[in-house]
């Protein structure tokens, strides 16, 4: 018997990481601006309601910061499993990893890089308008469904910590 419930994926872009020469890509620390941006992410989400029963990140420094300080007002004791498979990921690789999660998961929390996670957004909520996806935005989307059938859904919120940005 399938299960029909309601699923909430978030979909969360790095927030601004460091340029630093001779320093490798996945090294690459968050920005005074990132740190802050990240903190708002976990508050913006806490105030939605929305609690992530489990969350996938990208093993570089970026991703793992910001999951860090998103979760630490957020949901603190979250299951958080680190995918290398997540850094330089293709949409339809994220996707695959996303269709892989349990059953027992209601709302998933992927934190990643663009293009990847932009893209991933792009295919599910379809290319109507594109509203871009800067350091540190997430898009919320609802699906019916178990995972592994996840093919589309509806974006509930789109944020962008970017004030000229204030995506639905």
């Amino acid at each position: 018997m399938a299960d029909a419930g309601i699923r909430t994926l978030i979909v969360l872009r790095h927030a601004k990481a460091a340029q630093v020469p001779g320093l490798d890509d996945r090294e690459r620390p968050l920005t005074d601006r990132g740190e802050a941006d990240a903190r708002r992410v976990g508050e913006t989400l806490l105030a939605l309601e929305l609690r992530p029963d489990l969350v996938l990140c990208s093993p570089s420094v970026r991703t793992r910061r910001t999951a860090e300080l998103a979760l630490a007002a957020l949901a603190p004791d979250a299951p958080v499993e680190f995918e290398r498979d997540i850094y330089q990921a293709y949409a339809s690789e994220l996707l695959e990893l996303v269709r892989r999660t349990g059953p027992e998961v209601r709302t998933l929390l992927l934190v990643g890089h663009n293009p990847g996670v932009h893209e991933l957004v792009m295919d599910l909520i379809g290319h109507d308008g594109d509203p871009g996806f800067s350091p540190g935005a997430f898009a919320v989307i609802e699906s019916t469904g178990p995972w592994h059938d996840l093919r589309g859904g509806t974006a509930v919120t789109l944020w962008s910590p970017k004030p000229h940005e204030r995506p639905r």
